[in-house]
């Protein structure tokens, strides 16, 4: 999960945004993947295989149910949160939605208010740190500080990038998932790997060279073969249809 948390974390998903999103995704596993003579599971053994109580589950069911979104699964990180209300809370921005420069301490209307209103038990200097090296804040000659800008990310996110991302992580590891299941039916799905943790910078070079080269000849003379066997008739039932494929991926460790 590490590269997963890393890319996760450069794009300002929280853990509580993770935790909402993977909560739902437990909950709609089990309902779907375990039920008995095709019926969803019940709330109670959904609450027993997960670990939640059976009024979480109750109340993730109907969201999923409804496709309501959860406000605070898609609340956004605690940052965007503070420099929002900076400029939208009267009493830390005017009637024109700018903010105000603010003392640190005094008041009502200071930096520490602000942050204590919007930042959570997160530490107040920890967090003034961070925003001001993102050049989100500065410190001015008299000891105010000034808001740099109203919204903040990360990194923009490429939808596409995501959804290739998804893709490949969702494909290695539904392959991995059927593989290791006893009770699985069918074949084994081919996987395998061919790695050695004794190489040099050069030859790792070479060996990038290599693979781009061969792999993408091999993903070429697959994709020769997957188009000469796709269905073509347009008025085939399509209910049958499989999605079927190869992947190759680049493994490289500096650890």
């Amino acid at each position: 999960m590490r590269p997963v948390i890393r890319f996760l974390l450069r794009h300002a998903v929280t853990w509580k945004e993770f935790a909402e999103l993977t909560k739902e995704l437990y909950v709609d596993v089990a309902r779907q993947s375990y039920g008995l003579q095709g019926r969803p599971t019940n709330n109670s053994r959904v609450a027993m295989m997960t670990g939640l109580s059976r009024r979480e589950v109750a109340s993730v069911r109907d969201r999923l149910l409804e496709r309501v979104e959860d406000p605070i699964a898609r609340k956004g990180n605690r940052i965007s949160e503070i420099l929002t209300g900076w400029h939208v809370d009267r009493e830390f921005a005017d009637e024109d939605g700018r903010a105000r420069e603010l003392p640190l301490e005094g008041g009502t209307a200071s930096l520490s208010s602000l942050l204590a209103r919007y930042a959570g038990d997160l530490p107040h200097g920890a967090v003034i740190k961070e925003m001001q090296r993102q050049g989100l804040v500065e410190e001015t000659k008299n000891g105010t500080y000034r808001a740099l800008k109203r919204d903040y990310t990360y990194e923009a996110l490429d939808p596409e990038i995501l959804q290739q991302m998804s893709v490949s992580l969702h494909d290695h590891a539904a392959t991995l998932d059927h593989n290791l299941n006893d009770k699985r039916k069918g074949m084994k799905r081919f996987e395998g790997i061919a790695d050695n943790g004794r190489m040099s910078t050069e030859s790792a070079r070479k060996f990038m060279k290599l693979v781009e080269t061969r792999g993408m000849d091999f993903l070429t003379e697959m994709d020769d073969w997957l188009s000469a066997y796709e269905t073509q008739d347009a008025g085939e039932d399509k209910s049958g249809n499989l999605r079927i494929g190869v992947g190759l991926y680049l493994i490289y460790d500096d650890i």
